[in-house]
């Protein structure tokens, strides 16, 4: 593992990253805790909490020539997420709320980081450079 590549990167880069990473291993989490307690509430707020930041440093990640790469195309898709689940917690229906979480974790964060470590992105450089 290289991780002067990392802290070489720009701080909105490290700190995408580092809360993918905490919004990642919180919602692993979310799978081991009570539905419903005190735990699960707070692990899913902070989650959601580093995915917003994770969501907001995206839109300043620019590739070559200042546009924004396909993986943006994801932001959309945790936005949604975000409104599902809230809209399930508001509505009492722990269906459309587990489905949203669901989502969250494994489309706004697992899929796009497996994606992050194709080769030419910051994270193949740090896992395999």
């Amino acid at each position: 593992m290289n991780f002067d590549v990392f802290f070489d990167a720009p701080l909105h880069i490290q700190a995408h990253a580092g809360a993918a990473i905490g919004a990642l291993i919180l919602g692993l989490c979310l799978y081991t805790v009570a539905r419903g307690r005190l735990a699960h509430r707070a692990l899913g707020m902070s989650m959601c909490a580093l995915l917003a930041i994770t969501v907001t440093t995206a839109f300043f990640i620019r590739g070559p020539g200042g546009s924004m790469s396909w993986i943006h195309g994801f932001i959309p898709l945790t936005l949604m997420g975000f409104f599902g689940i809230a809209m399930g917690v508001a509505g009492k229906n722990w269906q459309q709320h587990k489905n949203a979480g669901r989502g969250l974790v494994f489309g706004a964060l697992l899929i796009p980081g497996l994606f992050t470590l194709l080769p030419g992105r910051l994270m193949h450089a740090v896992f395999f450079g």
